[in-house]
């Protein structure tokens, strides 16, 4: 995921197994959670370095658990077989550990496999909630821990790893996939009736790599938020401080948080309704300019500042999106509604002494992975070499972790499915960058809605967050898709109160959209679902 904090976006993740019981499971005999039991795994051209077993007590929810958003109605502790298995690939001086747990009693006769966040390919505690639900799982670290500094993996001297940077984006995937169903098969007598994968902003680019690379491994795929055309949209995630460096221009977040809000005032009601959510981000064409001169109040630190024409040429620029010297667009911006703290954040002692606080995805990436030099400072880089290094981005990395590809045809034949869902409001990953993606499938397969369905969220954030409505039972319509042939029209998703003030306030419903169809409110209570309809 590329919000700083993965963790929270983990427990989003998470959270939409549950609910998810299993009328009929499958009969199995359980064999001794040991070393024993997974001797013979293995895969071709790995070599087995250790698998270490142990039965443990896994609770769900643990107290340090922060699920506020959307709580469980479960809870308790189920006893697991964890199951660490650690190899390398053969030649190329690599250590990957992949962790499997296995409920030991009722298993639902599913196999589920847990995304990453930023630079984690994935966590051992990703994966609590699924076997509490009576998931075995999966996850990989994907050849570095989460703690890992960068250049620790991604450099080898001053080139880049290619080993571990294929590990990260894709080669560890399908092996943890593998690895995960046959640890079920040894443990349980059989293999899953059904495999499933789940993970949101990086989990969602593993989701769309699955699809496209290794199409066998999953039934069913919910890929939120996904950090997909990667090699474009990280470099485009530095436009924001570049921007501010060119117009010699560090606002506060009060300043950029003020300019946002004015869009979204101007914006709130082309649905239909005044409920500070932008629903048409389409038909949003604000113009910053006409705010040069208003006043804004703020604290911390206390001031009145006047917008200025810088202030309204860096919004107009972060909304159109980064662009090349011939005007071209390089890549696309962010929603009028976004907050632009995220990618323009700037710390301040004092009303005019404001530094920029770059995105930590942005910066890597163009200094460890492009530059090849962590310590580069990036105040240096100019718009022209700014430009350089996007294309360089893409010609080094398109084909190794730009999951871009349009065609889908072997996941399509295989009968698996796919849904995918991306916050409007989304500050760090490119909500139009998504709607890109799923155009090109559909110029490919206009039946693409047979297989692979994206939902707009309004008003959501990166993985989470924000007034707008979070799809919490995704995981359950792509189960009820792949295993009763329920295809879903909306999806079900729970929003924050309009009003503030009062804890008793009903939550907000609504029904997602499936793409290009657009949520509209028609009549009534606009927390409720029935007010609003799809168009």
């Amino acid at each position: 995921m590329l919000i700083p904090h993965h963790r929270s976006c983990i427990l989003v993740l998470l959270l939409q197994l549950l609910d998810l019981a299993v009328a009929h499971p499958p009969r199995s005999t359980t064999k001794a959670c040991t070393n024993a039991t997974f001797e013979s795994l293995t895969l071709p051209n790995i070599d087995v370095l250790s698998i270490d077993s142990v039965v443990a007590q896994t609770t769900w929810p643990s107290p340090s658990d922060l699920v506020n958003a959307f709580p469980s109605t479960k809870s308790g502790t189920v006893e697991v077989c964890q199951l660490t298995i650690t190899y390398t690939h053969v030649g190329q001086n690599d250590t990957i550990n992949t962790w499997v747990w296995l409920p030991i009693t009722s298993w639902n006769g599913r196999f589920v496999g847990m995304g990453g966040s930023g630079w984690v390919t994935g966590t051992a505690s990703s994966l609590a909630q699924p076997v509490f639900e009576g998931y075995s799982a999966a996850s990989t670290d994907g050849g570095h821990s989460a703690s890992a500094s960068i250049q620790s993996w991604a450099l080898k001297g001053d080139d880049l790893n290619w080993s571990l940077i294929e590990d990260f984006s894709s080669i560890t995937l399908d092996e943890a996939s593998s690895f995960g169903k046959s640890a079920t098969r040894l443990f349980y007598g059989s293999l899953p009736k059904y495999s499933y994968f789940n993970g949101c902003s990086t989990g969602g680019r593993q989701g769309h790599m699955l699809a496209q690379r290794f199409p066998a491994q999953y039934d069913g795929i919910l890929a939120g938020s996904p950090a997909i055309n990667w090699d474009e949209f990280i470099p485009a995630q530095y436009w924001p401080p570049l921007l501010m460096q060119e117009l010699d221009y560090y606002p506060s977040s009060c300043e950029l948080d003020a300019i946002t809000n004015f869009a979204i005032k101007a914006c709130d009601e082309l649905d239909g309704v005044k409920d500070g959510i932008v629903s048409m981000p389409g038909l949003c064409y604000f113009d910053p300019f006409t705010l040069v001169g208003k006043k804004v109040r703020c604290t911390n630190p206390s001031d009145t500042i006047t917008l200025s024409q810088k202030s309204a040429k860096f919004a107009a620029s972060v909304w159109a999106g980064p662009k090349d010297s011939d005007g071209s667009s390089l890549w696309y911006g962010l929603t009028h509604d976004a907050p632009l703290t995220g990618l323009g954040g700037t710390n301040c002692s004092s009303p005019d002494a404001c530094e920029p606080t770059p995105f930590f995805l942005s910066t890597d990436w163009l200094a460890t992975f492009l530059s090849k030099n962590p310590l580069l400072d990036l105040s240096t880089i100019g718009l022209q070499e700014f430009r350089q290094l996007f294309h360089n981005s893409v010609t080094e990395f398109q084909s190794v972790i730009g999951t871009r590809d349009s065609n889908l045809a072997e996941f399509k034949k295989l009968g698996n499915k796919m849904i995918t869902w991306h916050g409007m409001k989304d500050p760090y990953a490119f909500y139009n960058g998504t709607v890109d993606y799923y155009d090109r499938v559909r110029a490919f397969d206009p039946e693409v809605g047979d297989y692979y369905r994206f939902f707009s969220a309004p008003g959501v954030e990166h993985c989470s967050g924000g007034p707008g409505w979070f799809p919490g039972d995704g995981f359950k319509a792509l189960v009820d898709w792949v295993e009763r042939g329920k295809a879903p029209d909306t999806l079900f998703a729970l929003a924050t109160p309009t009003a503030t003030g009062s804890a008793d306030l009903p939550t907000r419903t609504a029904r997602l959209c499936p793409y290009p169809k657009v949520l509209t409110y028609i009549k009534g209570n606009p927390d409720k679902a029935s007010s609003f309809t799809c168009k």
